[in-house]
C-alpha cells in the first residue's frame, strides 16, 4: 500500500486525527472530538489543557480502529504532523505533567489592562513599538500579554518560575510534549509559525529576542526551542515530526507554494458549518513586508533546516462566523447552525440592516479593542431572516476590508479568492462572498486542507520522505468557481453602508470607571423588583 502520513488538527472548539495516502492526497481516515470551553468571567476564555490531550488521543485511537476495520495496517503511517489552534497559551509543570492553569484561548480579553499598560511605557504611547521585530501590534491577541497575566497573578505559575520547573508553550508545545513522553524526556519545541504569534519572536532572526523578553518581562528558560515547520522533532509510537500554525498549515495545504496566492480561511469553530475566526494570508515569500494598512506580518512556515523561512500577511478577524453560533446558542434564533443558510436566502437580502460582529473588539485592519457589537438599520419590517443574511454578509465585508488592505500594501490586484474550511458548505455565503469582493471564490471539493498541508510538510520531513512537495508531483485538487453575481456599484454601495456601521460600533467600551467608586458591581434588576 502507498505510505500514509497523519495530522493531528486541534482546533478551538474540536481535535481531529486524519490520515492522508502520501501519494495522492486521499483522506483514508478521521475522527474528531468536541472541546469544551469555558467562560469564568465577561471576556474571558478558557480550555483544559488534559481534556485537549485526552481528546488528542481519543482521536488517534478511534482513527486507527477505523483503519483496522478497512485492514490497513498502521505501519504505513509514516509520520504525525501537527497543527492548532494558534496564542493560545499553557503552562505546565515539567516535573509533574501537570497543567498550572487552563489553557488561555486567543480571544480571551482578560489582558486588555496589561496591553494598555504595555502601550502606555511605549514611545509615543504606539501599538506598533514592536512591529519592527515581530510584525505584530501590541494585542490581546497575541501569547506574550497572556503569559505576563500568568506570570501576574496566578500563584502556581509564579512558584513554578522560581524553582525552575515552569514550561511555556502553546497548543501544539503542548501537544508534541505530551506526545513525546512528557515528564519522561517529552521534547519542549514550537516551530516557527507559532513562535511568530507570541510577540517575543523576532521574524528576521528567526530566534526568541532576549530584548522582547525583557520588555515584557519573560524569563527565556521557561520557552520551547524554535524548530523548523518540517523536521523530525521526536518520536511516539507514531512520528511526530512536523508543526504549523493552523493558518499555515492550510496555506500549505492549498498548494500555495507560489508567490502573491491570496488565501482566505474560514476555520470551524463550533461545527462544520460555523466559522470562528476568518483569516487572509497573502503569501510574499522569503522576505518580510511591513503592512502600512493594519496587516500582520508573520512566518508562514521554514520547511526544513536548510530552507528560508516564508512570509506572509495575514489579516485576522476575532469574530466571524461564530456570530451564527451566537445566533443560536445566545439568541435562540437558530435551532442549528446550518440553518443559518436556510433563513437567509429566504430573505434573500438584509433590506439595510447590518450587523457587527464586534464581541471581542476589532482585529484587523482596525485593532481596535474597546469596538463592540451591533446591528444598525433596523425597521418594523426586518425579521430574523434579514438578520440571518446580515450575519453572513458580515462574514463577506470584514473578509473585504482585509483583502483592500493587501492589496493596498502589495499593489497587487487580487484576481480571485481561495477558500477553505467547514463554511465552505454553505454556498450562498461563498456566492456573498464573490458578490461583495466583485472577483470569482474558488472552493476546493476537498475542505480539510489545514490538516492535508500538517500531513504534507510531516511527510516531506527530511528521515522521512514519502510526500513530494515539488510542483510536478502536488496531485490536482477539484474546486469549484462563484462568479460574481451583482455589478459593482450594488457591491461599494453595500460596503460603504458596512463600513459606516462599523464606526458606530467604535469606541463603545471604556476602562474609565462606572458610576459606583466603592468597587461594587452594577445593581441587576431581579424578577421580584418588576413586579
Amino acid at each position: 500500500m502507498d505510505p500514509l502520513v497523519a495530522a493531528v488538527d486541534q482546533g478551538t472548539s474540536s481535535t481531529r486525527f486524519l490520515v492522508f495516502n502520501a501519494r495522492t492526497a486521499e483522506l483514508i481516515s478521521h475522527h474528531q472530538v468536541e472541546i469544551n470551553q469555558s467562560f469564568p468571567k465577561e471576556g474571558w476564555v478558557e480550555e483544559d489543557p488534559k481534556e485537549i490531550m485526552q481528546s488528542v488521543y481519543e482521536c488517534m485511537e478511534r482513527t486507527c480502529e477505523k483503519l483496522g476495520q478497512l485492514n490497513i495496517d498502521l505501519s504505513n503511517i509514516k509520520a504525525v504532523g501537527v497543527t492548532n489552534q494558534r496564542e493560545t497559551t499553557l503552562v505546565w509543570d515539567k516535573e509533574t505533567g501537570e497543567p498550572l492553569y487552563n489553557a488561555i484561548v486567543w480571544l480571551d480579553l482578560r489582558t486588555q489592562s496589561t496591553v494598555e499598560r504595555l502601550i502606555n511605557k511605549a514611545p509615543g504611547r504606539n501599538k506598533n513599538h514592536l512591529k519592527h521585530k515581530t510584525g505584530l501590534p501590541i494585542s490581546t491577541y497575541f501569547s506574550a500579554v497572556k503569559l505576563r497575566w500568568l506570570l501576574d497573578n496566578v500563584e502556581e505559575v509564579q512558584q513554578a518560575v522560581l524553582s525552575q520547573r515552569a514550561m511555556f508553550g502553546t497548543v501544539d508545545s503542548w501537544i508534541i510534549w505530551c506526545l513525546t513522553g512528557g515528564r519522561n524526556g517529552g521534547v519542549h519545541c514550537t516551530d516557527v509559525s507559532n513562535a511568530s504569534r507570541t510577540m517575543l519572536f523576532n521574524i528576521h532572526t528567526m530566534d526568541w529576542d532576549p530584548e522582547l523578553c525583557r520588555y515584557f518581562d519573560i524569563p527565556m528558560e521557561i520557552l520551547p526551542k524554535v524548530r523548523t515547520s518540517s523536521e523530525i522533532y521526536g518520536w511516539m509510537l507514531l512520528l511526530v515530526c512536523q508543526c504549523l500554525g493552523d493558518q499555515s498549515a492550510a496555506l500549505v495545504g492549498q498548494m500555495s507554494l507560489t508567490c502573491f496566492l491570496i488565501k482566505l480561511f474560514f476555520v470551524a469553530l463550533y461545527s462544520l458549518f460555523v466559522v470562528s475566526l476568518c483569516f487572509s494570508l497573502l503569501h510574499c515569500l522569503y522576505q518580510p513586508v511591513m503592512s502600512d494598512h493594519g496587516l500582520l506580518t508573520t512566518v508562514a512556515y521554514k520547511m526544513g533546516k536548510d530552507q528560508p523561512p516564508c512570509y506572509a500577511l495575514e489579516g485576522s478577524v476575532a469574530i466571524a462566523g461564530a456570530v451564527v453560533r451566537w445566533l443560536k446558542d445566545n439568541m435562540g434564533i437558530v435551532q442549528s447552525t446550518s440553518e443559518i443558510e436556510k433563513l437567509a436566502a429566504a430573505a434573500g437580502s438584509s433590506y439595510g440592516c447590518y450587523f457587527v460582529p464586534a464581541f471581542s473588539g476589532l482585529y484587523a485592519p482596525y485593532w481596535e479593542p474597546s469596538a463592540r457589537g451591533i446591528i444598525c438599520g433596523l425597521t418594523q419590517f426586518t425579521n430574523r431572516n434579514h438578520l440571518a443574511f446580515a450575519a453572513l454578509e458580515a462574514v463577506c465585508f470584514q473578509t473585504r476590508e482585509i483583502l483592500d488592505a493587501m492589496k493596498q500594501d502589495s499593489g497587487i490586484p487580487l484576481k480571485q479568492l481561495q477558500v477553505d474550511g467547514g463554511m465552505t458548505s454553505n454556498r450562498l455565503l461563498m456566492q456573498l462572498q464573490a458578490d461583495i469582493l466583485c472577483i470569482p471564490v474558488v472552493c476546493p471539493t476537498m475542505s480539510e486542507t489545514t490538516a492535508l498541508g500538517a500531513a504534507m510538510a510531516a511527510g516531506a520531513a527530511e528521515g522521512v520522505e514519502v510526500w513530494s512537495l515539488s510542483p510536478d508531483n502536488i496531485p490536482n485538487v477539484t474546486s469549484e468557481t462563484y462568479h460574481p453575481q451583482i455589478n459593482t456599484d450594488e457591491s461599494e454601495f453595500r460596503f460603504a453602508r458596512w463600513k459606516k456601521a462599523v464606526q458606530k460600533a467604535m469606541n463603545w467600551e471604556t476602562t474609565e470607571p462606572c458610576c459606583n467608586t466603592n468597587g461594587t458591581q452594577p445593581h441587576t434588576y431581579s424578577h421580584h423588583e418588576s413586579q
